[in-house]
């Protein structure tokens, strides 16, 4: 669902632009509160594995391929406040490196891709846990179908920016139709990767997981021959491996998706691009401010090998993302830690 320069006008544009501005200034403080020494890490890692997930195009209907926003994943790995910052990361690198998402319509895919997605979906996953058992099924399931959720909200949000600040006469109930049929087909897709990341990661880390906060398990007592639940007494739930071990596990998942199984994604038009071209949206579409990057297009300019130059290219981005992440991340927590400081408690 990346839009690309020339879908939306430069008034709307402008206005996303300016929103995106200001949720990420709020995410910015938000996450000062979701990030310590222990999930900034994570974080980071966290926007390099949608980064790569997001190369991996799967096959939805005939002609027509999806991926992973990562909205939700983020929001519940990590935190909304800071999803909302992980998956803007994401985008912001996928636009000046890699030609993918209109530098002028970054508002607009920030605000499409990263706000509503992180928002809608982490209200829906807070929604479900509040009334479904507090167990790890619960988390499972309620990332299933937020993740599920998030993504044809997202296709309605661009329909009504488009319906704003359109360039070309289209029916806009037409695209309203074309872009939530085939997003609830993509969101199925979305639920199940989320769906099984979240599952994976609780497993072995529950604790790191921020929509898993507060799962524990009560301490069971025997009276009388039948177990109860003791009365105020908790036990927390253990940790299988350890942070660096975990984060070297996702790095080299994230560096062999994105190096070594993206070759074998579908080579499809996406939903969007799949919608513009048969309802006409994309007759104005713009070039690339960064068509001439090195790594326009996912590949590596000069390296002739296919497989080899979108490997390469795959590659560099998750590393590059998973700097510039972690970098943003340990920023902020650095700022939670000078903000709470004993000389800067106001007292």
């Amino acid at each position: 669902m990346h839009v690309p320069d020339g879908f939306i006008d430069a008034p709307t544009s402008a206005v996303t632009g300016v929103v995106a501005a200001g949720a990420l200034a709020v995410s910015l403080r938000g996450a000062r509160r979701e990030l310590d020494e222990r999930t900034a890490p994570l974080a980071g890692l966290v926007a390099a594995f949608i980064f790569a997930v997001q190369m991996l195009n799967f096959p939805v209907a005939a002609g027509t391929s999806g991926h992973l926003l990562g909205g939700a994943l983020a929001a519940i790995l990590v935190g909304p406040y800071t999803g909302v910052l992980c998956v803007s990361v994401v985008l912001l690198m996928q636009g000046v490196l890699f030609a993918d998402g209109g530098l002028t319509a970054l508002g607009v895919n920030i605000t499409d891709m990263a706000i509503v997605t992180t928002v809608v979906s982490y209200a829906v996953f807070r929604g479900l846990l509040a009334v479904l058992p507090r167990k790890r099924r619960s988390v499972t399931v309620a990332s299933f179908v937020a993740a599920l959720v998030s993504v044809p909200v997202a296709a309605v949000a661009f329909t009504l920016m488009y319906a704003i600040g359109g360039t070309t006469d289209v029916s806009i109930g037409k695209v309203a139709t074309a872009m939530v049929g085939v997003h609830v087909l993509i969101g199925t897709g979305e639920a199940v990767i989320t769906a099984l990341t979240v599952s994976a990661v609780i497993a072995v880390r529950p604790d790191l997981v921020h929509g898993a906060r507060g799962l524990q398990q009560r301490l069971k007592l025997r009276v009388n021959g039948t177990l109860v639940d003791a009365p105020t007494a908790t036990a927390p739930v253990a940790a299988r491996t350890s942070r660096r071990r975990l984060w070297i596990t996702g790095l080299v998942t994230s560096l062999v998706l994105a190096g070594f199984v993206s070759f074998y994604a579908s080579a499809d038009p996406d939903g969007l691009e799949k919608v513009a071209h048969d309802k006409g949206i994309d007759k104005n579409t713009e070039k690339h401010a960064s068509a001439d990057s090195p790594l326009a297009d996912y590949g590596v300019r000069d390296v002739s090998d296919a497989r080899l130059s979108g490997g390469l290219a795959g590659v560099i981005g998750v590393g590059v993302t998973v700097v510039a992440g972690s970098a943003v991340f340990w920023a902020v927590r650095r700022r939670r830690s000078s903000d709470v400081s004993p000389g800067n408690t106001g007292l």
